[in-house]
């Protein structure tokens, strides 16, 4: 069957041109089909709106040419060209000849990063001037000749696929076994010409397919296999874990999908320390009791294991302790396996008096392991005697019809097939693709029964180029042409909801009711409403503020014990309710700087100082007074933007740059000494980062660079590696004061915040740029700059709020339509 899925999928992969290098050629390997000018005469009224209304004082083209001949081009000349950029040809009349190095500019003078610190700089107005100069020569020529790019297919990243999954089977998977991590291309992974294609891919999209239908449908010759559960290393074992019995301590909680009814056994292993003991050497009188473990089910109690010291342990690696067998019905099921708490106050750790940290053996180290037993996975073995499969909500879902006699098979099979087909397809099931899938069908049927067959259908179509690629009509070879309504649905879907559409809006591209912008926009209100709107959060703001970086750092475990992974967690969805927030209240998207409220558990409340809060559900509160920073004082900023054991003004000054200013800093120069090769101890005491900071940028090769970064980061000083708030660093006072590159004085974090919110069209700008790259899957170039600016306008009208920039994204020309493919070029063909 696998040879007859790779040979169903292999020619129509082929035919939508799959060829890894196809999907990984860069862009300068091809050119850009121009189109040619239209008369004034004929172009739309609607291309006034990328001419921009300014408030700067008008400035003359001399005037132009004369601030960029005195203060850009001594650094910018033919000989030094700082940057990789010479100027000194540059006439800004040409500027809509030469986006590229224009929008350069632009970009610079609006994060006022141009001229340079200690550079001589006109005032401010004039920088303003030549900048607004510059966008209305640019916008106006865009009017001109109207692009809105291109973009090869998009395959669906894990995350898609997992969330298409649930909604065509009501049902989760893991993928991560089966599908390699996705590359991230300019902050996000679906940019499209950096998502690889591989035959190992394939593969995995097959044996994905394989299990996902197996376990949607059930399996009643279902094999013992067995599946784990790994407990973090850095996950404390104290307290209570969320998904576990309340009142248990430690353990771990996780949906399980079991293919069949019948008998399963649980196997915990459980953490030794280095010595070889079960318990620490300070828990005699625990030695002297029994430990309860206790597995659940949905709930219910299904077994209580016994754990004491002294138990027998072939392996030597860990204790490990089996149920006798248990009967679990087929479907998901929610695991729980914990410790019964047995002592009311806390536990001693053998490191510090209250540990929350576990760094177990497997890690390498011998201290922090805590005086009470640590759960390190959990294995689920069988089924080992199938007795049936029960009905299932993948099963209530696949099964439409249900036929009673051999008769009615048929029909009922093609009724299923092509519903499944429809949704996975995304709206349109053509001929051959349906006669492929009821080919699949029967050749099941016949090896197996009605069900089989209909397993190797689904199998199919979890495998079909339909469902894992996002293929979408090309524009003619020339010219530009509107996106088709079923496709600009799936583009619409994808976008906001992170899966595919669903009926009402596919009925709504069919009937044409997404043709003009005013419909999709009508369209887009009714998706943000939606809870599938949450993708938008856990998908788009965490990838462009760099999220997925917080789970890989690891405080070092003596300067910080009261860390652990769940902290990092609650860090993370913290900022992630924080900005969900935002986009289901339309707030303002300046209140990612301004907001006095976060979103807090007790775990993350007792962290920042925060009373009364209690349990592990998230709730708005109100924040200290030295915390108004919105984002810029959120742990999960502040965790990414440190090192093991100190704080990075560096990480903190550059994520600042690259995130919310759109500018990054060049990377390092070579050679350039380590920061910790800095003295750590000066006059008998140890140094702060700042003291250290300042013996760094001593080297001349550090200091330009530096003294850009390193104010921005010393302005949130007073945070930990961790985020909690703290006065002195290394035993002296913190000085959180400084000057920024376009000499603003900054004082802590709120005068951080002030300064940025002077420079918001920076702000604004970087994430823009991002909202467009993450939606449209592929990067912005120049040509883009018009529509990025024009839905920046738009939002500015209406206070800045959420919908307006998503809105704005959806409805222009840039989402809405494509221009050709680009052509070959005699390089790109070598």
């Amino acid at each position: 069957m696998k040879k007859f899925l790779i040979a169903l999928t292999a020619p129509a992969l082929l035919g939508l041109g799959l060829a890894a290098q196809t999907l990984s050629a860069p862009s300068s390997a091809v050119t850009r089909p121009v189109t040619a000018p239209s008369p004034a005469s004929q172009r739309p009224a609607a291309m006034a709106a990328h001419q921009v209304a300014h408030t700067s004082t008008p400035m003359s083209l001399a005037e132009q040419t004369a601030v960029v001949k005195t203060y850009c081009v001594t650094c910018h000349s033919e000989a030094r060209k700082v940057g990789g950029l010479s100027l000194a040809a540059f006439d800004p009349a040409e500027a809509g000849r030469a986006p590229d190095v224009a929008e350069k500019i632009i970009r610079k003078l609006t994060a006022g990063m141009m001229p340079p610190a200690g550079a001589r700089r006109p005032d401010e107005a004039t920088l303003v001037s030549l900048r607004d100069a510059l966008i209305t020569r640019i916008d106006t020529a865009a009017a001109l000749r109207p692009n809105p790019g291109w973009r090869p297919f998009q395959r669906l990243t894990r995350a898609e696929y997992v969330r298409s999954i649930r909604d065509l089977l009501d049902l989760e998977v893991d993928v991560a076994s089966y599908l390699p991590p996705d590359t991230i291309t300019d902050g996000f992974d679906t940019v499209a010409d950096g998502q690889t294609f591989s035959p190992a891919l394939l593969d995995g999209y097959l044996r994905a397919a394989s299990q996902i239908s197996r376990l949607a449908l059930g399996d009643r010759s279902a094999s013992a296999t067995t599946a784990s559960y790994t407990v973090s290393g850095f996950q404390s074992q104290m307290g209570y874990i969320d998904g576990t019995p309340f009142g248990s301590r430690g353990g771990l909680a996780a949906t399980h999908v079991f293919p069949a009814d019948g008998t399963y056994r649980f196997t915990a292993k459980l953490v030794r320390t280095v010595s070889g003991e079960l318990f620490g050497n300070t828990a005699v009188a625990m030695a002297a009791s029994k430990e309860l473990l206790e597995v659940t089910l949905n709930g219910d109690r299904v077994a209580v294991l016994e754990v004491h010291q002294g138990m027998s342990d072939a392996d030597k690696g860990g204790l490990t302790i089996v149920t006798p067998p248990i009967h679990v019905k087929a479907g998901p099921q929610q695991l729980a396996v914990a410790f019964v708490a047995r002592q009311s106050g806390p536990l001693d750790d053998l490191m510090t008096p209250i540990q929350n940290t576990l760094i177990d053996t497997r890690y390498g180290t011998g201290f922090g392991i805590t005086s009470a037993p640590h759960l390190q996975d959990v294995a689920i073995g069988g089924p080992f005697e199938v007795t049936g499969v029960s009905e299932t909500p993948s099963r209530r879902r696949i099964f439409t019809c249900r036929p009673t006699t051999a008769s009615q098979e048929e029909t009922c099979a093609a009724t299923i097939v092509r519903t499944i087909a429809t949704q996975a397809f995304r709206g349109t099931v053509r001929p051959e693709d349906f006669g492929d899938l009821m080919r699949v069908y029967y050749q099941g049927r016949k090896q197996d029964n009605f069900e089989g067959g209909l397993r190797l259908a689904l199998q199919a179509t979890l495998a079909h180029p339909r469902f894992l690629f996002r293929v979408e009509q090309r524009a003619p070879t020339a010219g530009t042409t509107r996106i088709a309504d079923v496709e600009l649905a799936s583009r619409l879907s994808y976008f906001i909801w992170g899966t595919a559409p669903d009926s009402a809006l596919l009925d709504t591209a069919r009937a044409g009711r997404l043709a003009t912008p005013a419909l999709v926009a009508r369209e887009v209100r009714r998706m943000l409403a939606d809870p599938k709107a949450e993708a938008l959060t856990s998908r788009f703001w965490s990838q462009w503020l760099r999220l997925q970086d917080v789970a890989k750092m690891r405080p070092d475990g003596l300067a910080f014990p009261y860390w652990d992974v769940a902290l990092s967690e609650g860090f993370t969805r913290e900022t992630q309710l924080f900005f969900e927030h935002l986009v289901r209240e339309d707030r303002s998207l300046l209140e990612m700087l301004t907001a006095d409220y976060s979103f807090v558990n007790e775990r993350v409340a007792r962290h920042y100082g925060i009373p009364n809060v209690v349990g592990p559900d998230f709730r708005k509160v109100q924040m200290p007074e030295t915390r108004r920073a919105g984002i810029l004082t959120q742990g999960s900023t502040l965790l990414l933007t440190s090192v093991a054991d100190r704080t990075s003004p560096v990480q903190r000054g550059k994520w600042v740059m690259q995130v919310l200013l759109a500018s990054p800093p060049p990377p390092p120069p070579p050679n350039i000494p380590a920061f910790e090769a800095t003295k750590a101890v000066a006059a008998g005491r140890l140094l702060t980062v700042r003291e250290r900071m300042e013996q760094h940028r001593n080297n001349p090769a550090c200091n330009s660079c530096h003294r850009v970064i390193d104010p921005i980061g010393l302005a949130l000083e007073n945070f930990d590696v961790t985020g909690r708030y703290r006065i002195k660093d290394s035993g002296s006072p913190i000085d959180v004061t400084g000057e920024l590159y376009d000499g603003t004085k900054v004082d802590g974090p709120i005068g951080l915040r002030d300064a940025l919110l002077r420079r918001k069209e920076s702000i604004m700008l970087s994430f823009t740029e991002s909202l467009m790259t993450y939606a449209l899957g592929r990067r912005i170039e120049d040509f883009d700059m018009p529509t990025v600016r024009k839905v920046i306008r738009d939002a500015a009208a209406n206070d800045y709020k959420v919908s307006s920039f998503i809105t704005g994204v959806a409805t222009s020309p840039a989402f809405r339509m494509s221009a050709a493919a680009p052509t070959e070029t005699a390089d790109s063909r070598r």
